[in-house]
């Protein structure tokens, strides 16, 4: 469960001025999170704080959406049906996206996360978190990326990484 300390001008204060994205545009984001009320209200926060978000159900909704539309970031809750948060950012990795991640879980995925050290996660956000946290956290991981939109940067090519994508199938 989030809790909306319903401090979004305190938050944007807190956080400070989102980061805005080269080219005079607030960076894109995609929320995925099976929860309506959830991802509804992640989105709203995040559009709130002038950055542009779209948001969908599932793993393999936002699979398909990565194939439209460049993100500056991805915000993944790891538990969801049809494909989940790590099972997702595998197969980002195995086609070699380096989109900054943020998984949000209310069960951390510890095992997945120890088997997978190619997930290259930029931050793991515990839930509950207030909706000041989330936002901070998206403020820093795009800071810290020097997230540049409309390109998805490729990862090299490390043999592991073809082994782990054939350990799935």
């Amino acid at each position: 469960m989030v809790i909306d300390d319903n401090a979004a001008p305190l938050a944007r204060e807190s956080a400070g001025v989102p980061l805005q994205c080269p080219v005079k545009r607030p960076c894109r984001i995609l929320v995925v999170d099976d929860d309506s009320d959830l991802r509804l209200l992640y989105a709203d926060a995040l559009a709130r704080a002038d950055y542009d978000v779209d948001a969908v159900e599932n793993g393999a909704a936002a699979w398909k959406a990565l194939h439209v539309i460049n993100y500056d970031l991805l915000i993944i809750e790891h538990n969801l049906p049809r494909l989940t948060g790590v099972e997702l950012v595998l197969e980002m990795r195995s086609a070699r996206l380096a989109l900054p991640v943020i998984l949000v879980t209310g069960q951390l995925p510890a095992e997945a996360l120890a088997q997978n050290p190619l997930l290259q996660l930029a931050a793991l956000l515990p839930k509950p978190f207030y909706l000041s946290q989330l936002l901070e956290t998206v403020r820093v991981v795009l800071q810290a990326t020097g997230s540049i939109p409309g390109q998805l940067e490729l990862l090299p090519v490390w043999p592991s990484q073809s082994s782990a994508a054939s350990s799935r199938s």
